[in-house]
Order: structure tokens, then sequence, then C-alpha cells
């Protein structure tokens, strides 16, 4: 029907309409409830378009075809990972026992570097002077930022002049056994992977252009043997955060292959929890926890923070409530998730009342700038002083303000979330440790976000299990200005020969650079 059939069939309804005044001010009541009632789904309607739309916005992943990623590298990991857990510590080793390998020669065009390993000049049984017989060579591809580098262990067999008795130092412990990575070329990889975004199978391809052959599953096997061997320190990391008297909490999604050799995946979850004392001059030294997640159910943080009582910053999700409570964890609430439901409804519809309110929210955190840096007591009278006045009369606003509308509308809904959300953040006022919001955790799941754009999925439960551990001490190392490359190298130096009660001198903010 054309807009003329319109305005004809509304022309012969009027013409009709009763003369009775009680029965039109009936028929207009029912008017008006129908014109009500469709303003209501055409603001639902438009909510709806506003949420796709946001839900589209930014830049489209590559399809998977031009990505031409190996989906079983995950897969992989874990395995090596796996494999390198169950292998037996050197001492107990079958020196007989010998791991396949078919390995091409390193290439010759690299440089080498020369150490040699001398048992020394004199015999160790008898005192006689030793003479060289033999020398045996072991060689290690390694990586200094900028160009790959063979390193060739020379150990001179050695025979005594006097009682024939053969001496020879021993090879320095390997990272992985009777493998050929280096401590800076395996840093490389992982830094590579889970910092800069790059899958190993991209990876193997820029070291073929330099001419360095290095296969994908090869890659795969050395990640996943050193994120095992890195798992305690990654644990300990874990404790110092759970040590503080407050952490940020928060998940994001990664989908999870079902199946080998398959495209069909599940939603799996990344877990973060963040110690940062950074605001209010607090002595320790800020690091962040990762841990993985088949699904989103709230036994997981339970688990993950069992025992801890201190005070958690979360958003609403439901899956934390089980973290607090008598004798557990105090719930900080996060006003920037009250302020986000504000910003979409003035994007949506404008709203003079969201509008406000956002500005309200501006002066609390107007405050916080002033405050960041200071003493927690200081923290605290600032905001008693400044802060708590513009809380005070939010609440009491939006309480005045949901009076006046709808309950069915938007507008009504963000309210509402503020109202709930605000008594919970309300303890930032009196404790000069706690922060107005969950942003620093939010800052943590970034590189995750990115990383997925590239990678698209994890390969398998392992492989994610492998990634938090790599996160844990990437986004550690940054967050104390430390370069996670040069650690790693480090770290990874020292690991095969370090004792596990002293794993806190491996820590970042216990690295030093050599040129220093």
């Amino acid at each position: 029907m054309g807009r003329s059939g319109i305005n004809y069939a509304m022309l012969e309804a009027f013409k009709s309409l009763p003369e009775d005044p009680d029965e039109l001010r009936a028929i207009s009541v029912q008017m008006a409830q129908h014109i009500q009632s469709q303003a209501y789904q055409i603001e639902k309607l438009k909510a709806e378009l506003h949420g796709h739309r946001k839900a589209r916005f930014g830049a489209k992943s590559e399809a998977m075809d031009q990505l031409a990623l190996d989906l079983s590298e995950d897969d992989e990991i874990a395995q090596a990972a796996d494999a390198q857990q169950a292998e037996p510590s050197p001492g107990d080793e079958d020196p007989t026992a010998k791991r396949q390998h078919s390995r091409k020669p390193l290439p010759d065009h690299l440089d080498r570097q020369d150490e040699v390993l001398s048992p020394g000049e004199a015999c160790t049984g008898c005192g006689g002077t030793l003479r060289q017989v033999g020398e045996d060579i072991t060689q290690e591809l390694d990586y200094i930022p900028g160009h790959f580098v063979v390193r060739r262990f020379i150990r001179p067999r050695m025979a005594c002049t006097c009682c024939e008795a053969f001496a020879q130092a021993p090879l320095p412990s390997r990272l992985i056994e009777r493998g050929r990575p280096g401590p800076g070329l395996v840093a490389h990889m992982l830094v590579g992977k889970y910092c800069d975004h790059l899958p190993l199978e991209r990876q193997s391809k820029i070291y073929a252009r330099e001419g360095v052959d290095l296969h994908r599953s090869t890659l795969s096997d050395w990640v996943g043997r050193t994120t095992a061997l890195l798992e305690p320190l990654a644990e300990h990391i874990g404790k110092l955060v759970r040590a503080g008297p407050a952490l940020f909490a928060d998940d994001t999604p990664v989908k999870l292959q079902v199946r080998a050799n398959t495209t069909k995946t599940k939603t799996a979850r990344f877990w973060s929890y963040v110690r940062d004392e950074r605001p209010w001059c607090g002595a320790a030294p800020p690091c962040a926890w990762y841990q993985f997640s088949i699904d989103r159910k709230g036994e997981h943080p339970a688990n993950h923070l069992a025992g801890y009582t201190g005070t958690v910053h979360a958003d609403g999700f439901a899956g934390f409530n089980g973290l607090f409570g008598k004798g557990k964890a105090d719930e900080q609430a996060c006003m920037v998730h009250v302020r986000r439901k504000f910003v979409d409804e003035v994007e949506r519809t404008g709203s003079p009342i969201a509008q406000q309110a956002i500005k309200q929210i501006a002066q609390l955190y107007a405050v916080e700038k002033e405050a960041r840096g200071k003493s927690p007591q200081e923290r605290v009278t600032l905001r008693q002083t400044n802060a708590k006045p513009v809380f005070d009369e939010l609440e009491l606003w939006l309480q005045a303000q949901l009076r006046k509308i709808s309950g069915k509308t938007k507008l009504a809904e963000a309210i509402r979330y503020a109202l709930n959300r605000m008594p919970k953040a309300r303890g930032y006022l009196s404790d000069g440790r706690l922060e107005l919001d969950n942003n620093t955790c939010e800052r943590s799941i970034r590189p995750i976000a990115l990383g997925r754009k590239n990678y698209l999925f994890m390969g398998s439960i392992g492989g994610g299990k492998a990634a938090a551990i790599a996160y844990t001490l990437i986004e550690t190392a940054k967050m104390n200005d430390v370069d996670p490359e040069a650690w790693l190298t480090w770290v990874l130096q020292r690991l095969p020969d370090h004792k596990i009660n002293r794993i806190e001198d491996l820590t970042p903010w216990n690295w030093q650079p050599e040129n220093a």
C-alpha cells in the first residue's frame, strides 16, 4: 500500500470514530499505549543495530587461507611440553638412549663463535701433565639480536703423560638435552610468537630467507619444551600476584580448536591476574599471571585465587562471585564499566541524562589523576575531600532519574547497573591501595587480543597452557620496563643449573643488563 492508500485508510478510520466522548477517550488511551509500545520496539531495534555495528567495528582478521597457518602448531607445542616434563633428569638418564634426529648441517655462511672448554693442565688422578690427543666439537645454533651465529663448544681430549688417564671438560648444561637451540634463539622465538604475534610458521619462513632451515615442527618442539621448563618461574610470579593486598582480575575469549585437522572451534578463556602497586608507591614490583581454561565457568577463577583474602578489582561477571564473601576476598567494582553503558546510550540516543552521568564520573577521574603516585593515606584524604561528595551526589541523582523514566529503556538499564555496582565500588574511597577501575587488568589482556587476530584460535589445550606461561613472563617483563628477549635469554642461560629454591633470583626485577 502506498502513502496515498495509508492516508485514505486513516481518513476513513477518522470518519468512523464515535461521537461519544467516553468512547473517544478510551480509543485515545489505546492509541497512546500502542504508540508507546511501538516507540519501545523502535528503541530496542536501534540498540540491537548499534550493538551489531559496534561488534563489527575495526579491521577484519585476514582470511585463514591468506594466513597459511598450520594449526597443528599448538598441538605440537603441547606434545613437546609433555615430553619435556616426562624426561628424566640428566643424572638419571640412560647415556645410551638417544633421540632420533634427522638434522641438516648448520649453514656454512653463519658466523662461528668458538668456546674452548679445557679440563686443565694437570691430571686429577696423579698430578701429571696433560697432553691433547683429540677434541670433541658440539655446535649450537643461537641468535644474537640482528643475526644468527653458530656457537661451537670445543673440548680437547687430554691424556696424562704419566698415567695415560684421559681428561675432558664436560659440556655446559643444555637448555634442551641433545638439542641445538641456544638460549638467545629460543628467547627470540618466544618473544616473536607471544609478544610480536608471529606464528612459528611465519618465523620459519623468515629464518629460511636468512639461509637457516628450521621447520615449524622443530620450532614447536623447542617452544613446548622451553615453556615446560619455564613453568616454575611463571608459577612463582603467580604466587607474588596472589600475595598482594589487592589484585586485578579479568578474562578474554579465545577460540580453541575442538579436534585436530578441523576448523570447528569452541570458546576458551585466558584469565589475567595483575598486581600493580605503582599508583600508590608500593614496594612490590608489578607482575601479571595468566591462566588458560576451556570454558568460562566460575570454578576457574575460584581455583586460581583459592585462599586469597585481599581485594579483587573485577567487572560484574557472575563467574567472579565465588571469590567474594565471608572469609574470602573483597570486591572492588569497576567504574569504567559503569561509564561505558552511559557512553553507549549517548551514542545511541544522545540522552542528556547519560551525558550528565558521564560528566560526573569524569569529576571522579579528575581526582584520581591528582591522587596517582601519592601514598595510600594521602590518596584517602584526597578522595574523602574531593571525590566522596561527587560519588554520593551521583548515586542520589541516578536514583532520582530512574524514577522519572520508563523502566524498560536502555537508559534505565544503564542506571540500574550503575546503582548495583556503585556500592561495590565505594571501597576505594577509604582504601588508598585500591583503584576506581579495572583498567590495569584490561591493559594486560590487549596482547592476547592482538595475538588472536594473527593465530585466530588455539590449536590445543596444551598450546593454551604454554601460551599462558609465555604471556606471564613476557608481560611481567614489560611491566617492569625490561626487554623481554634480553631477560629471557639471560634466564634460559641459567635455568638448566638453577636451584628451584632460588627462583626469585631469575625474576625481571633482579636482572641487570650486561652493559648496565
